[in-house]
């Protein structure tokens, strides 16, 4: 059974990998109105991302005999009225799920709960691959999404990412 304030951590953590999927098909759906498809699908499948890291940390908890508790999902609290509005959410948003995978971690360090910190080693990592992304993100529409040619460019590329499911055995 794993520690009580693991558990509750890791229950937390289902909630804000839910809410995750839900802010990310708040901003694709706001790409989709701009006009800008490559970023709402780039959106989109950051959002089947999240739920499969929700789903991921639920798999883990039954596997260890914890219940797992449901919450309600919040509504994206994030307003959206520029271009740039969803990128630089998303990277504020990433840090905040990074300080909470590491919050995690450090209490499964005190109550030496090393399976949870090895399951969180992914995690981890994960972390460290979405605050790039956000961040190059960032960057490339801050050099080219001034310029229509570029913004369209930049919206190609992002509409040929695929999706792929995390590759995380429990």
């Amino acid at each position: 059974m794993l520690n009580e304030k693991v558990a509750n951590l890791l229950n937390t953590q289902v909630n804000k990998e839910l809410y995750s999927a839900y802010l990310y098909l708040h901003f694709s759906n706001f790409y989709t109105e701009q006009g800008l498809n490559g970023f709402a699908n780039w959106y989109m499948v950051q959002a089947q991302e999240e739920r499969d890291h929700a789903m991921l940390f639920v798999k883990y908890l039954q596997n260890n005999d914890s219940p797992v508790v449901y919450e309600a999902v919040e509504k994206p609290a994030a307003s959206l009225s520029d271009k740039m509005d969803p990128l630089t959410a998303g990277l504020e948003h990433e840090r905040y799920v990074t300080s909470l995978i590491h919050t995690i971690y450090e209490a499964a360090y005190e109550s030496r709960d090393f399976r949870t910190m090895q399951f969180l080693d992914w995690f981890v990592k994960e972390q460290g691959e979405e605050e790039t992304n956000a961040s190059d993100l960032v960057k490339k529409m801050e050099l080219f999404g001034g310029d229509s040619k570029g913004l369209y460019m930049l919206d190609a590329e992002l509409g040929a990412r695929a999706y792929s499911a995390p590759s995380l055995t429990l």
